[in-house]
């Protein structure tokens, strides 16, 4: 095997997705610790002594005034190397959390045991679907009341549309949780409490038909029988066919917070979870051991310091490797340009980088001219697919208090547009601009950026526009046709792609139905 082949088998390169407060930050301080990068959970420390983690990368952070959070974070674990992109939580979701998704090859789904599927949950699976992404589930916080564990399968079966194939299965939970039983392999986890922020030897248990298993469930033990017993005959097992075609997630339970369980899940992503898949350009595939480098911008972090417009492009690497100072072909702008200050992610620390290879994630500055679904290339024109927008979720009209500055706000939105940082649509039969986002923010982030950087201020008003679908229609006539009639709720989004804003759910059902030569998407590749 090639140093390239054997380099990118090595990797994993996944995503954790979750609705807020499932427990994601806890699961991505554990999987850290699994891998070592740092030694107590909670507190990063440097790899080259024991103090704490300040890179000469931090210093430049404070010159330049930009604050990467950490999205991307790379660490070894069993000889593999594992690239972990969060996903944000709360209030900074946004549509980069949907895009993230495109630039991994497998994800790992965190359940709160005592809620079960939640909204945000079933919207980032939606963007799973998209690709057929591998899923490993993991059922979080059994140290707390949680919920029937087969109603918690039979749940993510009807609502996420994916068999569930449970790998562990919970002994208890809550004061009475005394581990996890390994299904496929007849062994029981022992569960200690009050290690959640070390590593520690589990005690296993070997067979479940054994005295030492009978005596540590007591007298739960007849009943723990007649559950699995239940579980084997009613769900599915694991197929790693079916895993690696989105169709099939391996379910594990644990607590991340008591540390617990969360090994299984990295063991099962080094095990099953895909190593760095081929990737579809328009022109071919291109697949990860081929020489050349090649590699595609799916996120764009903005700073929020008003000093400087510096800002960090994500890149995935889909083929080749990346060596500093190596001479790259911006394909959209046809410029070479040459590389010697690119970023990885190493276990928290922002290092300058040396090199890098296919699955890996690493930061480019940018001074505004990259744009999301820039693809980089050694030359070749090559543009790869699906990083696409996705439909906002919440609307608002923008008001401007200086009425004399209106081309500026275009040019300031048009350019907020292609970062990503939001999108907006100019509605065909009024001069109104509305903006469109996934997360409350993202509204913030793009007044602040405005009056910084384009000297602009501007305010919002509320609209009533439910979602945005973009259409699509091969039938010319039927296109005008259509056109006239929903003219009213036509808009032109920052690309000038026609676009349909439905005022409601209801409306737009009707629509779809009273025009089935008219294609209402919900998502829009980047061109």
């Amino acid at each position: 095997m090639t140093t390239q082949a054997a380099e990118v088998a090595k990797r994993r390169t996944f995503a954790i997705i979750s609705h807020p407060d499932a427990g994601k930050t806890t699961i991505t301080e554990k999987l850290l610790l699994m891998g070592q990068a740092i030694a107590v959970a909670g507190t990063v420390k440097s790899r080259k002594s024991d103090r704490h983690a300040t890179s000469d990368w931090m210093e430049m952070e404070k010159q330049r005034g930009i604050s990467i959070t950490t999205s991307v974070m790379q660490f070894p674990y069993r000889e593999q190397m594992i690239n972990l992109l969060d996903t944000p939580g709360h209030e900074d979701f946004s549509e980069d959390t949907y895009r993230t998704l495109t630039a991994v090859d497998s994800a790992l789904m965190v359940l709160d045991g005592g809620k079960g599927v939640e909204p945000r949950t079933i919207a980032l699976m939606d963007v799973c679907r998209l690709r057929d992404t591998p899923i490993v589930s993991f059922i979080n916080k059994l140290d707390r009341d949680i919920r029937d564990p087969i109603e918690l399968l039979d749940e993510i079966e009807a609502v996420l549309k994916i068999k569930a194939a449970p790998i562990t299965w919970p002994i208890g939970c809550y004061r009475d949780f005394k581990g996890v039983y390994h299904l496929k392999d007849d062994y029981i986890i022992v569960y200690t409490p009050g290690h959640g922020h070390e590593r520690t030897e589990v005690k296993i248990i070997r067979q479940l038909d054994s005295d030492e298993a009978r005596k540590h469930l007591g007298d739960e033990y007849e009943r723990f029988i007649e559950q699995l017993e239940l579980v084997q005959g009613a769900c599915h097992e694991f197929d790693r066919d079916e895993f690696l075609n989105g169709q099939l997630t391996p379910v594990f339970f644990g607590t991340a917070l008591g540390n617990f369980g969360v090994d299984h899940v990295l063991d099962a992503i080094v095990d099953w979870a895909p190593k760095p898949l081929a990737r579809i350009a328009n022109e071919r595939t291109v697949e990860p051991v081929e020489e050349k480098f090649s590699g595609f911008v799916f996120k764009i972090q903005a700073n929020m310091d008003p000093k400087h417009r510096d800002r960090i492009a994500f890149m995935r690497i889909c083929s080749g490797k990346y060596e500093k100072g190596m001479k790259m072909r911006h394909v959209r702008l046809g410029k070479d340009i040459r590389i010697g200050d690119a970023l990885t992610f190493f276990s928290s620390e922002r290092e300058m980088l040396e090199e890098a290879w296919a699955g890996d994630i690493i930061g480019l500055h940018n001074h505004g001219t990259i744009q999301i679904g820039d693809t980089f290339t050694e030359g070749e024109t090559l543009g790869f697919t699906g990083i696409p927008h996705f439909a906002p979720e919440l609307f608002r009209r923008v008001r401007l208090k200086d009425p004399l500055k209106s081309k500026q706000l275009r040019q300031g939105l048009q350019q907020l547009a292609e970062e990503g940082a939001t999108q907006v649509f100019f509605p065909e039969r009024s001069n109104d601009i509305i903006l469109g986002a996934v997360g409350v923010l993202q509204f913030d982030v793009v007044a602040s950026r405005l009056k910084e950087e384009y000297k602009v201020e501007c305010a919002y008003e509320p609209i009533t526009v439910w979602s945005a679908r973009w259409i699509d229609c091969s039938d010319k006539k039927k296109l005008e046709e259509f056109s006239n009639k929903a003219v009213e709720n036509l808009a032109l989004d920052g690309g000038g792609h026609l676009t349909y804003l439905a005022p409601t759910r209801v409306n737009l059902a009707l629509m779809e139905e009273r025009w089935p030569d008219v294609k209402f998407r919900a998502t829009r590749e980047h061109h």
